[in-house]
């Protein structure tokens, strides 16, 4: 088993910043990827950016030169580093993991293991 804690979600205004932390434990075979998903009200939940273990990176296109996923080993500690949020970026911020490799679990967002989500609000 694998268990995600997020944090570090908030209100801030637009062009503000924000780092997101997903504490992870558990079995470590388990989070071959790690990711960073988001769910507005009433939309469906769409992956914001993954990191896979041998150190490949993608973005969604929204996020690309705004957002940067980064990891620390030493602290199994995933995070999202949000630079000039925009209001099209409120929503709930979910991490996810998975023992597949990226290429394969980010096309269908299937992940095994989530975590509780923390709250991002962008006012204008």
């Amino acid at each position: 088993q694998v268990q995600l804690v997020e944090s570090g979600g908030g209100s801030v205004q637009a062009g503000g910043s924000l780092r997101l932390s997903c504490a992870a434990s558990g079995y470590t075979y388990g989070r071959r990827c790690m990711a960073w998903f988001r769910q507005a009200p009433g939309q469906e939940r769409e992956g914001v950016a993954d990191l896979d273990i041998d150190g490949a990176i993608r973005y969604r296109e929204s996020v690309k030169g705004r957002f940067t996923i980064s990891k620390d080993n030493a602290k199994n500690t995933l995070y999202l580093q949000m630079n000039s949020l925009k209001p099209a970026d409120s929503a709930t911020y979910y991490c996810a993991a998975d023992w597949r490799e990226c290429r394969s679990v980010g096309a269908t967002g299937d992940f095994t293991y989530w975590g509780q989500g923390t709250q991002v609000t962008v006012s204008s």
